[in-house]
């Protein structure tokens, strides 16, 4: 036995096999190829977050019985994987003597008319279930199946059960430039950067400016923005565009009032509103120290109820009865949502809030629809033009010429007391959040406040919650970022009341879940990069890579025992980076901007000289690269300070020479910004998600200008020749 595994004594406890037959890590490794085992406390915590009862031994052994009985009961999974183009086997539970039979439900509603033949099973000994022993049989799904979302039904003696066949592309196959060479673009943080247009945060119609600049000036492709799920309806507004509220809906705050149809037909006295509600505002975009959505949103809020309140044509009318009724119940959820946090307040904990006390089938929440019907469809409006605005600037990418256009960011989970949790609260584990282990960015470990999907429920309704966050997103970008992408093999679970520390992995079907990336990224000619960075099991990047999803390089990151790799050594199959939104830009990074942050907040579990002294190392590493490598004159090493632009500009041209099939810039970078948009492991302790886009002075810089920066333009050069 290896001093990295689990013995035996422990492997034969039936705490450890009913954790291990749900799904959940004993043991882990860390970053740092530390080995650790999982405390008893922790596992039974998990398992009840699962609904399993598990707090001694008779209530372990019952439910190892249970699950199994369950297992072996059914016919059939409720959801099977099929690999377009390969011939697969599905496995039946048939009695010793019984043979199965199938059809296969098309997902376009046409019945199959391929042959499922029967084949032998795994070979394992027959399951006794009390009255009768169940063998196992394969259905073999055939090759040409097509790709898509089907029923598979299934017959054994006299019963038929339904399974969820997902059939999946093999890979997302590369857009045709990145096959024998690579594409760039910007990373940007949609909020910090405003326009003249702007009502003091950065919007949709921003967007769609910044997306046609880049092309236009810069010759990028794409720009990676932070995520844009939906958010609370009234102010205070949740910073962290890592928290949603929703992830299936998208941000209404970005919304661009002057850019809705309707704002043109106002009659005078109305639009004279909107742009007075305007001018209030339009001093926030000349604060270079701190984002304030909250005064933004007030302001914006009213001038957006003015339009709605004015009427739509009936075409227009038609085209968002239209929206209605395609969005379905996860409209209705965010809207009723938004409606019971406009007149009662935002949810909290307290069992006796409206959200702990009533749920989607309360008498009282339909009085208050039928008491604020106008307020109701108001927030399903908002949602609607929301949508149009965004679908917009990604149309506005694709006419300019971008291959990509919009990069949106799916982020790894949604707000606890939000629409998703509180109107479909089975889909969710209950009591517990994810987050990370300590790893030596992260040293306390951290605790994202978000419950996870439960695996158990996905497997149960065919993904379809994943499904159709996946599917909307790619409806309005070019390409989707996966945040954590690690949470769709494993997420670290963090029962309620425990630190990040005690923790355990809850695994999920990879296979699966990579294989909708697959079915919707080639839907829409797209392209998946996982944010795979990181404690990371090897295996990871792999899979990832066989399935033709991007993971991700960051220059600072690609380190072993204090020596930075060449980026020439870099993946293939990755979007390389300078740094990331947890980092500060370059020029901050250069001047420790974040050794001075979590010294300040008292981040750091050890002596600061010792976190100091390893930034410097780490620095000194980086330049001793750079140098080496002919990225930068050793001379210019010498005075950091004053060649500190120069510095910038040889971790791009670094950068440059990976094999990476996508490159992303940051805008940050390019003006001179040196403050970090996040701290991780901070709340208000630090203005997350709150600093507006500024240069190395501490200047706004605007919209119309970011393109035609010395740096913008330098990196282009960069990136283009």
């Amino acid at each position: 036995m290896s001093e990295n595994t689990e013995n035996e004594e422990r492997l034969a406890r039936p705490l450890i096999r009913l954790a291990k037959l749900v799904g959940i890590g004993t043991s882990y490794m860390g970053m740092s190829h530390d080995y650790h085992e999982i405390d008893d406390e922790v596992l039974i915590e998990v398992l009840a977050a699962l609904g399993i009862e598990a707090r001694d031994e008779d209530s372990q052994d019952a439910a190892i019985r249970r699950i199994l009985k369950e297992r072996y009961s059914r016919l059939v999974a409720p959801t099977v994987l099929h690999t377009a183009g390969v011939e697969d086997h599905v496995l039946v539970n048939t009695g010793i003597l019984e043979a199965p039979s199938a059809t296969i439900t098309l997902e376009n509603g046409e019945m199959y008319e391929g042959v499922i033949e029967v084949g032998p099973g795994d070979g394992s000994q027959a399951f006794d279930l009390g009255d009768r022993f169940v063998s196992t049989a394969a259905l073999i799904i055939p090759a040409d199946l097509p790709v898509g979302y089907h029923k598979l039904h299934v017959t054994v003696g006299g019963r038929t059960q339904d399974a969820t066949l997902i059939s999946a592309p093999s890979k997302v196959d590369l857009l045709d430039p990145m096959k024998n060479g690579s594409l760039w673009g910007w990373m940007a943080q949609l909020y910090s950067i405003r326009s003249s247009g702007s009502w003091g945060v950065g919007d949709y119609e921003d967007l769609k400016t910044m997306l046609v600049d880049a092309k236009r000036k810069t010759g990028a492709d794409f720009i990676l923005i932070n995520p844009v799920h939906a958010a609370e309806p009234v102010s205070p507004l949740t910073p962290s565009p890592y928290l949603p509220v929703s992830r299936r809906l998208v941000n209404f705050t970005y919304i661009r009032p002057e850019s809705v149809a309707e704002y043109a037909e106002l009659p005078e006295d109305a639009k004279n509103q909107v742009d007075a509600l305007h001018s209030d505002v339009d001093p926030l975009n000349g604060d270079s120290q701190l984002i304030d959505r909250d005064a933004m949103w007030r302001s914006k809020m009213h001038a957006l109820w003015i339009i709605f309140k004015a009427g739509r044509s009936a075409q227009r009318q038609a085209e968002f009865d239209q929206f209605k009724a395609n969005s379905g119940s996860d409209l209705e959820a965010y809207a009723t949502w938004c409606l019971c946090y406009d007149k009662w307040g935002a949810p909290t904990a307290d069992k006796n809030g409206w959200e702990q006390a009533l749920n989607r089938d309360s008498t009282q929440i339909a009085n208050l629809k039928d008491q604020f019907p106008d307020t109701l469809d108001f927030y399903r409006w908002l949602e609607w033009i929301a949508v149009e605005q965004l679908a917009a600037a990604q149309q506005a990418a694709k006419d300019a010429g971008m291959r990509i256009g919009i990069m949106s960011d799916m982020a790894v989970g949604v707000h606890p007391y939000g629409a998703d949790v509180w109107w479909n609260p089975e889909r969710f584990a209950k009591g517990a959040t994810v987050g990370a282990p300590p790893d030596m960015f992260n040293q306390q470990g951290q605790n994202w406040s978000q419950p996870p999907l439960s695996p158990l429920d996905l497997e149960a309704t065919g993904y379809q919650t994943y499904r159709n966050m996946v599917h909307d997103m790619f409806a309005r970008a070019g390409a989707v970022r996966i945040d954590h992408i690690l949470g769709l093999f494993r997420l670290w679970w963090i029962s309620e009341g425990h630190s990040a520390v005690d923790g355990a992995y809850v695994y999920y079907d990879s296979d699966i879940m990579l294989g909708i990336l697959a079915i919707e990224a080639s839907r829409a000619g797209g392209v998946v990069v996982g944010e795979d960075l990181g404690v990371v099991p090897e295996h990871v990047a792999d899979s990832l890579a066989s399935h033709g999803i991007l993971g991700c390089a960051v220059e600072w990151f690609e380190q072993r025992d204090g020596v930075f790799r060449k980026p020439s050594e870099y993946r293939p199959y990755a979007l390389a980076s300078v740094n990331t939104h947890d980092l500060p830009p370059a020029a901050g990074y250069l001047e420790y901007e974040h050794v001075k942050i979590r010294e300040r907040l008292g981040l750091l579990t050890g002596p600061a000289e010792e976190f100091e002294a390893s930034a410097k190392a780490e620095q000194d590493a980086m330049i001793s690269m750079l140098v080496d490598q002919g990225y930068l004159d050793a001379a210019s090493a010498e005075d950091r300070v004053a060649h500190e632009s120069e510095i910038v500009d040889a971790l791009y041209r670094a950068l440059k020479d990976a094999p990476c099939k996508l490159f992303a810039a940051s805008i940050t970078d390019a003006v001179g910004e040196k403050r970090a948009q996040n701290q991780p492991g901070t709340n208000n302790e630090y203005p997350n998600w709150r600093i507006p886009l500024a240069d190395a002075k501490g200047n706004v810089v605007p919209l119309e200008s970011v393109f035609d920066t010395p740096g913008a333009q330098r990196f282009a050069q960069i990136f283009n020749n």
